[in-house]
Formats: C-alpha cells, structure tokens, sequence
C-alpha cells in the first residue's frame, strides 16, 4: 500500500495518533506498535497509537514513507504519506 494517512485532534498532539483502518497493512501496523479498536457505534475499526505524529512520522520515514500533505479539518490534523514501490 504506497499511500497512508495519520491524524490526531489538535488537542492531543502529544498523542494518541490514528494510523490506519481495518484495511491497513498489518506489517506497518506491527511496526508502529498500533491497536486495533472498534469504537461503539461504529462500523469500522480504526488502527491507534499512544506516540505522538511526529515519532510516528519519524517511524515512517525510516520505512520509506515521505509526507505528500498536511491539513487541519475542523479539529484534526491530517498527514497523507507515500511510499514510493519497488
């Protein structure tokens, strides 16, 4: 999967960081450290890490990610990465 997406709310850039949906590469997963977390309600799971963005930017940089955009909507933050394929 060359692209990925992290957020966090931007009261809580110290972490946690939202790293990935159910359709996430579990290795990239394991990698982080993520969780994987169904919130009640939801329909959907949601990949979680305790880290804030920017260890887990430096995390995937080290893997050959590179940040393509950042955004705030509303009251998150929004990266999307790339990764180049081989």
């Amino acid at each position: 999967m060359p692209y990925m997406l992290i957020s966090t709310q931007i009261r809580l850039e110290s972490g946690p960081t939202n790293v990935g949906d159910e359709f996430s590469d579990p290795a990239i997963m394991s990698y982080l450290g993520a969780r994987k977390t169904t919130m009640l309600g939801n329909n959907f799971s949601e990949y979680h890490v305790d880290d804030p963005p920017r260890l887990v930017l430096d995390k995937l940089e080290k893997i050959g990610f590179r940040v393509l955009s950042m955004t705030g909507v509303g009251q998150t933050l929004v990266w999307c990465l790339h990764k180049e394929t081989e």
